[in-house]
């Protein structure tokens, strides 16, 4: 196979619903992102193996989960001799550039392997200009404007110099739609006036909710007390569906690059977000747990040489986009890796492929809030294990319940399914070397106050009370 242009575009928090054909509000407008679905294949139950920005991008760069490359959380530093998939590329010819944000293993701009252009900033960057600036090639270069048209701006430049004699690959890293949610200019309070709809599972109290999330209500990741202060959630998602606009114009204007070049139709654009968002669910805010709308993510691809428009239904994930960006290139993965190739789902074959999904994430002390979490997401079911609190664990049938609010092991009667679930979790997690939790070093703020007139602390589930001697 002639190897592909490969354009990878990945935003930040960009929850698998805020696209405007998937209609999860009655506003938010998205033209770009619904014009790749309708030309390209939408995989509709895309996710996240861990739901944080640093081992997400590790994860889309190497295809393996958390516990196998070790960029466990946003801290730890990237282990020595790990390699992205565009070292393979560039090795094969291909010119390679990575434009935005890299914020993976360490707080760090600097040039990474496997890109002849580089153009970055550090840790989470900032929208509108700031003292750190950019990071061009190794020199430090001042931000001049909005940092999405800014970025927009260099992947226009770098592929327009492109002379067509060899193929390249350019991996597109806003930091929309990261908090705080700043728009362009142009489009503050396109959607003040609009009705936002609350989540039904913001309600307090839900029977069989555990206990740390009723707890995190009130804390920096919950709805009593976001980011210790007093934001609305509905305002918050208005601001953030501002925020995309600028994304969806940008490729807009990067697709209409492409067709003037000849090279539309031969360009395998992947679109996707890091990790999803919530905004009330469950009484959170952020990502972090294994709640559908923190760990699916929307994905998009499109290239007509390559395939037609179509939906796909398996679940794919991050650790999948190496190796499908690697056979777009005509080469074959490197053995190890644990994301397989999307292509044959993309053509609609019967191709083999996975009937569970790993889901990771590891304790933060500077985010205390969420426990340590390993999951296990089935076609149907999901089972979601914790670390180290006393708690109830979950379990969810996804196909009766897909807003998870019904926690199947808050009563009896699914204690085998349980078992059954957490025995296959276990084997895998013991298969692919994840069988330790690891340590990291204090480092960052701790976010770890409560609002004393805040929600109060939750009761401990019913069915661990039990009178002596019975």
């Amino acid at each position: 196979m002639r190897p592909k242009n490969i354009l990878v575009v990945l935003t930040d928090d960009h929850r698998y619903d805020a696209m405007g054909f998937m209609k999860a509000q009655s506003f938010g407008d998205t033209p770009t992102l619904d014009r790749l679905a309708r030309e390209g294949v939408h995989f509709r139950n895309a996710f996240v193996t861990t739901a944080l920005c640093s081992p997400s991008r590790a994860s889309i760069f190497t295809g393996l989960y958390a516990h196998q490359h070790r960029v466990v959380d946003n801290n730890h530093p990237i282990p020595p001799g790990l390699i992205y998939y565009p070292e393979y590329l560039r090795a094969a010819g291909y010119e390679t550039a990575l434009i935005g944000k890299w914020h993976m293993g360490v707080e760090t701009d600097t040039p990474q392997p496997g890109f002849d252009r580089w153009v970055s900033f550090k840790g989470q960057g900032d929208y509108l200009p700031g003292p750190n600036g950019l990071n061009v090639d190794g020199a430090k270069v001042p931000q001049r404007g909005y940092i999405t048209d800014e970025l927009t701006d260099y992947a226009l430049d770098w592929i327009g110099k492109r002379s067509g004699k060899r193929p390249w690959m350019l991996h597109l890293a806003h930091k929309a739609v990261h908090s705080e949610f700043i728009p362009a200019e142009r489009h503050k309070g396109r959607y003040t006036n609009q009705t936002f709809r609350y989540p039904d599972s913001m309600r307090p109290k839900v029977p069989g909710r555990p206990m740390w999330v009723e707890n995190q209500r009130n804390s920096w990741h919950g709805v009593g007390y976001p980011y210790h202060g007093t934001l609305d959630v509905g305002d918050y998602y208005k601001r953030y569906m501002e925020t995309l606009l600028a994304v969806d114009e940008g490729l807009a204007r990067i697709m209409d690059l492409l067709a003037r070049r000849g090279e539309l139709d031969d360009t395998l654009i992947l679109y996707m977000g890091d990790n999803g968002f919530m905004f009330g669910e469950h009484g959170l805010i952020d990502k972090r747990a294994a709640y559908e709308e923190s760990m699916r993510v929307p994905m998009l691809m499109r290239c007509p040489s390559l395939f037609g428009p179509g939906e796909v239904s398996q679940v794919v994930a991050n650790i999948d986009v190496a190796p499908t960006m690697l056979a777009a290139a005509g080469l074959v993965a490197p053995d190890g890796l644990a994301g397989a190739d999307m292509l044959p789902l993309a053509r609609g074959e019967e191709a083999p492929w996975r009937t569970e999904l790993i889901y990771e994430y590891y304790w933060e002390r500077n985010f205390p809030q969420t426990p340590t979490v390993h999951a296990l997401r089935e076609d149907r079911y999901k089972y979601v294990h914790f670390h180290g609190i006393w708690d109830v664990d979950e379990l969810y049938d996804l196909a009766t319940d897909p807003n998870e609010n019904n926690n199947l092991l808050a009563r009896p009667g699914h204690e085998e399914l349980a078992e059954r679930m957490s025995a296959k979790l276990f084997r895998l997690l013991e298969e692919t070397g994840g069988m330790q939790i690891p340590l990291s070093a204090d480092a960052g703020e701790r976010n770890e106050l409560r609002d004393p007139k805040g929600p109060a602390q939750a009761p401990f589930p019913p069915r661990f009370f039990r009178p002596p001697g019975t």
